[in-house]
This record gives structure tokens, sequence and C-alpha cells, in this order.
């Protein structure tokens, strides 16, 4: 199966991108990763074929103030600048990011099969739950259920607008107006992450946390005899800023952590950092750095907080903006960790203690690990979605 994944270049959706198409050669299959520049020559070191993704540049024309412009007119635009390369691919099967929906628009212009991948939980409104992005746990009782369908009818104009968008987009580059969708979604994230509603679609299916590490050296953890805490900030523009240098100046060995702790901060770039001799930071491989770790202080961006919870790790989650509000309180809710607004040294000091000093954390962390055992294998979604499309 000849497959092209499509996926813009916000390590949150590129690196799941990237490992999808890993998975998909380890199968046996052919895939093609189109993506932004920066991540090419990362792509191919890994032994993925990648290319371009046409058109990520805004022009003059493009309202980044609008989302709903933003996302739906320039993937029509998008859709259109990739045709010739996608033709050329011949893909069996197109695998578009939720946000990249320029590949799926791609694909039905061409005629080809393609499937969304969501490389978090399902974002989808439902008439069962409080408007994604709240935080808020589904209300029980006549209070909380009104109070969520009050709060779906505020929220359901924007709905419709961005629907009314969507539409605009596609006739504008001769699709018609109403968005067949794809055959399946993929979502990638854990089960203990989810929230269950009454309307799961069925074209939905939980794939499991798609992790990709951008490099294959390790960063060395200073020697000492107390916890290991890993400080991992946001790679996203609307991730909270100083995470990394408020963590050194308060997590404090014999002060904000115990004696002989240690910190750790894993990011891929910024500012150079003061370091104590019991802290290091730089790039390095996460998974191998949580394999020394007793807790995880990051912004709340699934990527983070799916790896950490997949190594049994418990969480201190300090939210931005976009989805990291709504992933921190069902982090909170899951019981794995706690969650900081605002954030100030004082707070960040006392949440670690209080997680490193129970250990229900650490044991909720791991029930959400165990549940990656339920999920389904992505690539076999994607071939069955193709069998049945046939």
């Amino acid at each position: 199966m000849r497959v092209v994944v499509v996926a813009g270049p916000d390590p949150g959706h590129a690196f799941p991108a990237i490992a999808l198409c890993r998975r998909f050669a380890a199968a046996g299959d052919t895939p093609t990763l189109l993506t932004g520049v920066q991540w090419l020559s990362t792509a191919r070191a890994a032994g993925v074929d990648a290319a371009e993704l046409l058109g990520l540049d805004p022009t003059p024309e493009d309202d980044d103030g609008d989302d709903g412009a933003k996302i739906h007119h320039r993937a029509a635009r998008m859709a259109v600048q990739n045709l010739d390369q996608l033709r050329a691919a011949a893909p069996d099967l197109v695998v578009s990011d939720v946000i990249t929906a320029c590949g799926g628009m791609a694909a039905e212009l061409l005629g080809i099969p393609w499937v969304e991948l969501s490389p978090h939980p399902l974002y989808l409104p439902s008439k069962g739950l409080p408007p994604i992005g709240s935080g808020l746990a589904p209300g029980t009782g006549m209070r909380g259920r009104l109070r969520d369908s009050i709060m779906r009818s505020l929220t359901a104009r924007s709905v419709r607008a961005g629907t009314r968008q969507r539409g605009a987009a596609r006739a504008g580059i001769g699709l018609p107006p109403l968005d067949p969708g794809p055959l399946r979604r993929l979502i990638a994230t854990l089960p203990a992450l989810e929230v269950p509603r009454p309307d799961w679609p069925a074209d939905a299916v939980v794939v499991g946390p798609l992790h990709f590490e951008p490099t294959e050296q390790a960063l060395t953890v200073p020697p000492g005899s107390g916890p290991v805490v890993v400080v991992a900030p946001s790679t996203a523009s609307t991730g909270a800023a100083g995470l990394a240098e408020l963590a050194l100046e308060h997590l404090v060995p014999g002060a904000g952590l115990p004696v002989g702790a240690r910190v750790a901060v894993s990011r891929l770039g910024g500012p150079v950092l003061d370091l104590p001799s019991w802290a290091v930071a730089g790039l390095g491989r996460q998974d191998e750095l949580l394999t020394h770790a007793d807790l995880v202080i990051c912004g709340g961006g699934h990527g983070m907080v799916a790896k950490s919870l997949l190594a049994g790790l418990p969480l201190v989650v300090v939210p931005g903006g976009g989805d990291q509000w709504e992933i921190a309180n069902r982090v909170v809710r899951q019981g794995s960790g706690r969650l900081i607004r605002p954030l100030t040294g004082p707070a960040l000091a006392e949440a670690v203690g209080a997680v490193l000093a129970s250990p229900s954390y650490r044991d909720a962390a791991r029930r959400a690990a165990a549940g990656a055992a339920e999920v389904a294998d992505p690539v076999r979604v994607c071939r069955e979605a193709l069998c049945g499309a046939e």
C-alpha cells in the first residue's frame, strides 16, 4: 500500500506523522511524508521518504486572526498547490493531519481515499459533553446537564461559522460544499485521556499515542540520590513562557526539592540557561530520559503528557493556550497530576512536592499506561478502511 501522510511543521503534529510513517514502513507499506522543510532531514534520517508540503507560508490574503479562515481557506489553497506532487506519488491512501486539512481536500479532488489523524483526543463537539477547551468534566444532575447545554448553545454559532467557512473554501476549489469527511479518524491518544461520550463517531478509532524522537543523543542526568524531575517546556507558540527558568530557580535540592534531587530540562531549543551542578538541559531522547525520572513538569501538550503517562510518571502541568487547558484538566481528573495556573515559583514547588509525596499520582499514571493495551493498530485500521472503500 502506498500512503502519503500530510502534516504541518508544528512538532506536535509533524512528529506523530513521522511516527505513523515508520509504522507503515515496518508493516511493509510505502509511506511518503509531506511536511515543513525544517523536519525533512530529520524524517529522512529516520528512514522516512519526505518532501516539502507546499503553501505553508502565509500570504497577504490569509486572516490568521480568524481560526476558521486560517484552517479552511489556507487548506483549500494548499490542496491545489500540492495536487501535482500528490498525483505523482499515486498513493492508495492519504492520511491528513486534523489541522492540516489540505491533505484531505487534495485527496478528495483526486478521488483518493483518505483518513484523518488526530494526534490528541477526539475534539469533535458532542451532545453529551461541555464544549471542548473548557476543561470541564461532563455535568451531572439537572444543573450540570443544563450548564453543558447552555455552554454548547453559546459555542454553536462558532461551530456553524466554521462549517460555512469550510463549505465556502471547498466550493472555491471545485468540491461539494458539504464535507463527506474521512474514511476513518485515527485518535492517537491513550484511553485514559478520552472522555466517554454518547455519540462517539463510528469512524473514530483510538490507536494510541504516536511518538517520535528527533535525536539519538541522550541527556545525562547529574549524579545524586534524590528524585529526578524532568522539565519539558511546551513546543507550541501558545505555551506558558519561562517554565524552565522558573523551575531552575525554585526547584533547588534541599529547598524546593529533596536533598540529592536532580532536574533535567528537555527541549528542542531556546535561550542559554545558567545551570547549577544538579541540573542539565538540552535536546535528548525523551523516552530514554523518562526511564530515570520520578516526575514530569510540562506545558500540557498532548505529546509530552501521553509520553509521561506511558512511562507511568506523574505530572505537574502548566497549561498555556490551545488545547493545553483541556488536556491538563483531564490529567487532574484522571488523578495522575496537578495543574498550576497562574504559574509562580512557590506554586510550582508546592505542587512538585505534593505529587512526589503521594503515591496516588504515580498509581494513576500507571493505570493510564496500562490502557495502551486496549488501542487499535493504526496501520490495520487504515488497511481495513481502504478495503471497505473498494
